[in-house]
């Protein structure tokens, strides 16, 4: 099945929810109002179903292979990157002064869910070397800027994150890998690292490893972690590329998705060392890594909505022809295609309603990253700042979570022809599985949002969240009919449920720990959830006053239509969830260990 890319949807929420004209009013955004977003959409939208989505099937019957330390990537990829990288799609977000296009995060979130959607193996190549950009241009000394930032944003060399060790996962305190002082300046940098997305490949010159190392004497733990620039080539002076550096893939993983997208294991410093340069200051390399990770993590988050939508279009498609049974309203006299039958609607209905909430929620949370880096205005910086790291948790878990559900909905729609992979809507399945594991897993960024995001502060970012929805419901309350109302009487009671578990949060974060992290995934879900509502009820604001000018007719009831559905059948989850974590708190360590 072909991929369209929803761009009428994208521009709905990138002018109405994310209001681009006013994006377009900070400094350095004066150029990218609605048609800039118009246009920049459309031609991704053409590259992407035309050039990246025909290699996802090509990507995962047929994945990239290693032999003798080299990478084959998967046929037509390393072409398609060439395309990518040409049409200058790498450096759409990035710094002019580095040949960027320097456009907002509200238009690049948009672009990421299109790439995405087309191939999400091929996507998480760019997506790596987006991250190790904003922790050079953040704490790179001007001689690692001048080296390797124009490179990695024109595509021409690609970017990797090394975090993970084979005792170190998400406890990074634990990395053993080394970095030895070397008289010029340098580093010799000794380890091993196991799960490099892209950590070896045929697509580019170069690739840039960001590595976390420990030099000889730092502190224990994460106090003693520095980060380091270690090149697959060393570059000259003048900027070309000299010799092998001792860093290479001794294996790539077998998966069971994103199977195109060569996860390696990196051995560096087995042939005497290799070359590496200090990012920022010794033992600050954890502080730098999570830039790198924080971009990772929203970017992660879109990925989630992408494969959403991919499921959902392949779904809708199979419904329109599969004929099977007669249906039960009697519409039809003899066998109809599955989408007349009521439970089959559902099915689709949650798929959609699930992936327009969270693209709204990804959307919003974007404009808001733009105001809090550009905003002439330093109290409305601060305020879209913590409104945007309140919801990078929500985007990055909840939007991957419910993909996890979407896609087997996708699966189930097709019956047991779902079950059969030349069907197709098996990949979605198991391509989004790592979603919710990597940069961080649910329950990492459940933890966030219950440590540093609710009790640090009180609960008052939180609190002043659900203050924003309410004056939403009041404004669906003023409206007529039963869609307005029914999703007011809904978000509010779901705004309750959230409240009463934020004080919960706060109340035991710190006096019972247990309780309040019992319900962190929970406590992630429910807020998600309620958020996602919550844009859908601002999105049946937008299309209400837009059908009473006549505008759009269909479009504009369909979003109504999906609000409401939200409403009724997806926001009620949250007094559930509710009911578990207040409630349910001490049954989650009950039970001794030794019983398990």
């Amino acid at each position: 099945m072909s991929y369209k890319a929803p761009v009428k949807d994208l521009l709905f929420n990138i002018e109405h929810l994310a209001n681009i004209e006013a994006v377009a009013q900070l400094p350095g955004c004066e150029d990218a109002g609605l048609d800039t977003a118009q246009a920049v959409l459309e031609e991704c939208a053409r590259f992407n179903e035309d050039v990246v989505a025909p290699l996802n099937v090509v990507g995962d019957t047929q994945p990239s292979s290693w032999k003798d330390g080299v990478v084959t990537t998967s046929p037509g990829f390393k072409e398609a990157f060439k395309q990518y990288a040409e049409g200058g799609w790498q450096g759409l977000q990035h710094e002019p002064e580095y040949g960027g296009q320097g456009l907002p995060k509200t238009i690049g979130a948009a672009c990421q869910e299109i790439l995405n959607s087309a191939n999400l193996s091929f996507a998480l190549c760019p997506l790596l070397t987006d991250g190790a950009i904003e922790a050079l241009v953040t704490a790179g000394s001007d001689a690692l800027k001048a080296t390797y930032l124009e490179k990695l944003i024109s595509g021409q060399w690609t970017g990797t994150m090394n975090l993970t060790e084979p005792q170190a996962g998400s406890d990074l305190a634990l990395v053993r890998s080394r970095a030895e002082p070397q008289p010029d300046g340098s580093y010799k940098v000794f380890g091993t690292k196991i799960f490099i997305t892209y950590g070896e490949h045929d697509m580019a010159e170069n690739i840039v490893h960001l590595v976390l190392a420990r030099v000889q004497g730092a502190p224990e733990g994460v106090k003693g972690i520095s980060l380091f620039v270690v090149p697959k080539f060393l570059v000259g002076a003048d900027g070309t590329l000299g010799d092998r550096n001792d860093a290479y893939c001794v294996s790539i993983e077998h998966k069971l998705g994103i199977k195109a997208s060569p996860t390696a294991v990196l051995q560096f410093g087995d042939h005497g060392g290799a070359i590496g340069y200090l990012v920022g200051e010794e033992n600050r390399g954890l502080e730098y890594m999570f830039i790198m990770m924080n971009a990772a993590r929203y970017a992660v988050g879109v990925q989630g909505i992408a494969v959403s939508e991919r499921a959902y279009q392949h779904a809708v498609a199979y419904a329109r022809e599969r004929v099977q049974s007669r249906p039960v309203d009697g519409s039809v006299k003899g066998s109809a295609t599955i989408i007349h039958h009521p439970d089959v609607r559902r099915m689709l209905m949650t798929m959609r309603a699930l992936t327009e909430g969270t693209r709204a929620t990804a959307i919003t949370a974007a404009s808001a990253y733009d105001a809090a880096h550009r905003h002439p205005d330093a109290e409305t910086r601060r305020e879209n700042q913590a409104f945007y790291e309140f919801l990078v948790p929500l985007v990055k878990g909840y939007s991957t979570e419910i993909s996890q559900e979407v896609t087997s909905l996708g699966v189930q729609v097709h019956g047991g022809m779902g079950f059969i992979e030349e069907t197709g809507a098996a990949q979605y399945y198991r391509d989004c599985k790592i979603l919710t594991i990597y940069e961080g897993t649910t329950a990492i960024q459940a933890n966030d949002l219950v440590g540093r995001k609710t009790s640090r502060d009180g609960g008052q970012v939180a609190k002043a969240v659900a203050a924003q929805i309410e004056k939403t419901e009041a404004e669906l309350k003023a409206l007529p009919g039963e869609p307005a109302q029914a999703v007011a009487k809904a978000l509010e009671a779901a705004r309750k449920s959230y409240l009463e578990v934020v004080e919960f949060i706060v109340a035991n974060t710190r006096e019972n720990p247990n309780a309040a992290f019992a319900g962190s995934v929970p406590y992630l879900m429910l807020a998600g959830n309620l958020v996602a509502g919550w844009q859908l009820g601002r999105a049946l604001l937008v299309a209400t006053a837009e059908l009473a000018k006549g505008n759009d007719a269909g479009f504009m009831q369909a979003k109504i239509t999906t609000a409401h559905f939200y409403a009724e059948h997806l926001l009620p989850r949250t007094h559930a969830l509710r009911d578990a974590i207040i409630g349910g708190a001490h049954s989650v360590m009950e039970l001794p260990m030794d019983a398990y």
